[in-house]
């Protein structure tokens, strides 16, 4: 999410602004420190202006990235 938002030139306030949540919460699932509801995923990813799936795509890439 936070490349995705920094790839927007967004900031964190704002993101949360428009998908209805608080920026501390948008920070700890920026950092990994929490997992998002689906509900809250979609959201962000509608104040990104990107697809939840172009989001889980890069997530699971990583991941496949680390197990190697």
């Amino acid at each position: 999410m936070r490349k995705a938002r920094e790839a927007a030139q967004l900031k964190q306030e704002l993101v949360a602004v428009g998908a209805r949540i608080d920026r501390a919460h948008l920070s700890l699932l920026e950092n990994d420190h929490k997992s998002p509801s689906v509900d809250t995923l979609i959201r962000i990813c509608e104040a990104l202006g990107v697809r939840a799936s172009v989001i889980l795509a890069r997530v699971e890439r990583s991941e496949k990235m680390n197990k190697s």
